[in-house]
Order: structure tokens, then C-alpha cells, then sequence
């Protein structure tokens, strides 16, 4: 096991047979969103990735351990999460695939980069400044809100750093779908695939997994929903996984 510090403030996990992942206990916590959208993201073992708002790095992380791409450069804004990210990587023993940078996403360019990237992906801040409790840590009000860029400024960054044809993916909330998909049209980021996902056939959609194409032509593929979860015992309300997400967690990919 490396010799990687875990601080007072923070918390160790298991995510898979792969990953540890350093948390902050005060911090946004590693969710079904972020795994789902590492999922989501089709390999290309060759190519060079790279993530908006990285967070603890866990998809990053992910993405490595599947062997997705062959380098993965992560950008975050918060000096502390990237600490973290930069820790996590180490831990997980993943230095030669992914890499940590302490920057804002609206300042990056290709020109800042060795190269366009092949791919981009993001978990992007999901409420409005003025939506939501505000009686919780910086660290996690920073990451759930669009105080340091809204989802139009993760779909500029995408495209000043994506070659022609790259790919960008991202999970968003259903309630402001029309909001994605306006910024990426804006930025010239054709919607190719969507997929909404359920708990249950009960409930609506908790979360969107879409991918657009960097000057791609019009044409979008909505794909069947993914529904976590089927009730095993009505009387209890008992749920177990479906087949379908036994078999995405399983081998990470849709």
C-alpha cells in the first residue's frame, strides 16, 4: 500500500477492486453520478482525455483503472480538492496515466496544453447560485453550485480544448436538460447520445448521461433509460439491482 497521507479531516473508501478514494468528510462525496458517467464514457485506449472539475479525481481515476485512455489531465479549481486528486493518484498508483492541475476551467485553452484532446468529460457544478441550502461547507457548495462557472463555461472549455470531432461527455440534471443542450449547440458541440436514469420504473429520471461531438452533424440518439433498481419484495419495499446496472458496475461500461 503506498505511504500517501490521509489527513485528519478526511476519510478513506473502496469504491471497486481498483480504486481507494481519499474524501473529504466535509466535502462532496464520491456519488452514482460520477461512476455512471465513467461508465458512460466509451474507451479509447490510445487517446488523450481530459477533466473539468476533477473533484477527488474519481472519475479520472476510474477511466485509468479501465484502461480508457492512455493519459488523462485533470483540471480543478479548489487547491485543496486537487490535493486531494494529486494524493489519490499516488495512492492508486496511477501517476504515468493521470495528472492534476490547480486552475480555473474557464481560463484553459489548447494552447496551454501539449496537444487537443481526443476527449473530454465532466461532472460539472449542477445548481444555480441561488438554489439550494447554503448552510454547508465552502468545499461542497462550491462544488454543487455554479459559482466558479456555469455549464456554458464547461462547454467553452470543452470546445477551445477539444480537436474537431472529439468527444465531450457529461451527467447532468434532468429538470435543466434544455440548459445543456442550448450551451453545447452554442459551442459547437453537437448532442450525439442520451440516456436518463431511474432508481426505479416507478420514478422519474434523477440524472442525464450525454455526449456531443465537437462540429458533429445534427443527430442525437436517445437511448433506453437505466433503471438501478427492481422491487424484489412490494410488501417491504425491498429493492435489488437490475441485471442492466449489475452489468455496468461490473464492467464499466454501458
Amino acid at each position: 500500500m503506498p505511504d500517501t497521507v490521509v489527513m485528519s479531516d478526511e476519510r478513506l473508501d473502496t469504491v471497486n477492486e481498483q480504486i481507494k478514494l481519499i474524501q473529504k468528510k466535509d466535502g462532496l462525496t464520491f456519488g452514482t453520478d460520477a461512476f455512471l458517467l465513467a461508465a458512460f464514457i466509451k474507451q479509447q485506449k490510445y487517446s488523450y482525455a481530459i477533466e473539468l472539475g476533477a473533484g477527488t479525481g474519481i472519475i479520472s481515476l476510474l477511466c485509468a483503472s479501465a484502461e480508457k485512455f492512455k493519459k488523462i489531465d485533470c483540471f480543478e479549481i479548489q487547491k485543496d480538492f486537487c490535493d486531494v486528486t494529486k494524493r489519490n493518484i499516488e495512492y492508486n498508483g496511477l501517476c504515468e496515466k493521470v495528472k492534476v492541475f490547480n486552475e480555473d476551467i474557464r481560463n484553459i485553452s489548447s494552447s496551454l496544453l501539449e496537444s487537443e484532446a481526443d476527449v473530454v468529460f465532466s461532472n460539472p457544478p449542477y445548481m444555480r447560485t441561488d438554489s439550494g441550502k447554503r448552510n454547508e461547507s465552502d468545499r461542497k457548495y462550491i462544488a454543487r453550485h455554479e459559482v466558479c462557472g456555469d455549464i456554458n463555461d464547461f462547454c467553452a472549455a470543452a470546445y477551445r480544448v477539444l480537436k474537431h470531432g472529439g468527444k465531450f461527455y457529461c451527467v447532468w440534471r434532468p429538470d435543466r436538460l434544455v440548459g445543456l443542450l442550448a450551451s453545447m449547440r452554442a459551442n459547437r458541440l453537437e448532442p450525439k447520445t442520451m440516456v436518463s436514469v431511474h432508481g426505479d420504473v416507478d420514478n422519474e429520471p434523477s440524472m442525464v448521461l450525454v455526449s456531443s461531438v465537437k462540429g458533429g452533424a445534427e443527430g442525437m440518439k436517445i437511448l433506453p433509460p437505466l433503471f438501478l433498481y427492481e422491487v424484489s419484495d412490494p410488501i417491504n419495499k425491498v429493492r435489488i439491482m437490475t441485471e442492466q446496472a449489475k452489468k455496468i458496475y461490473e464492467t464499466m461500461n454501458f
